[in-house]
């Protein structure tokens, strides 16, 4: 069985990957994300980020599959990374607010370095309106739920969803790990998470 390691530190990415019974271990990429310029196509940044967080780990664990991911929320020209504070954070959400925008998560998966380097990387969209809140509401979303160490500032997940009226595509993706783009390319790199299936539910 081919090592799985997850180039992440994102709690939500280890719980959606644990969805399957594949083995697998989390090591976060020591890459500098504030060391790549955005320039205005936000599926190019995103892939570049998720290419490099693979390529930082990839000397270190040769026989190993690598699969990283980045992130980033989009909305008329401006890119939504990981807010720096939490004031950036409410910033965020105000921006967002009543609007739609768009989720971009970039994934890699790499075995190898040099000539011996296998990578494949795709990108998912997924479309999200949010309700129009009102300065209560979102001072209570902000207050509630800790948006500093997400894309956009905001969270789908549990409670959160209060904050969404809409998406179009995958609800997983908004989350960090879009499970079919997953599966395409861990498929393509010999591992079929159709057979790795496990349930939590009572037998």
């Amino acid at each position: 069985m081919v090592p799985l390691i997850l180039a992440s530190q994102s709690p939500r990415r280890r719980e959606i990957l644990s969805f399957f019974s594949y083995p697998f271990t989390t090591i976060a990429s020591s890459f500098d994300e504030l060391s790549i310029p955005f320039t205005g196509d936000p599926i190019a940044y995103a892939k570049i980020l998720a290419e490099s967080k693979a390529a930082s780990l990839a000397e270190r664990f040769p026989e190993a599959l690598l699969l990283s991911a980045d992130t980033v929320v989009f909305k008329e020209g401006r890119l939504f990374n990981k807010p720096a504070d939490e004031k950036e954070a409410f910033s965020m959400l105000s921006e967002l607010n009543g609007s739609w925008h768009s989720v971009f998560t970039a994934m890699t998966v790499q075995r190898g370095v040099g000539a011996l380097q296998r990578r494949v990387t795709a990108y998912e969209e997924t479309r999200v309106l949010f309700h129009q809140l009102s300065p209560r509401e979102l001072a209570l979303y902000h207050k509630t739920f800790d948006g500093t160490d997400k894309a956009g500032g905001y969270g789908i997940q549990q409670g959160g969803a209060l904050i969404v009226k809409k998406i179009e595509g995958c609800f997983y993706n908004v989350m960090g790990l879009p499970l079919a783009t997953c599966r395409q390319l861990l498929a393509e790199m010999g591992i079929d998470l159709w057979y790795y299936l496990a349930s939590s539910q009572p037998s």
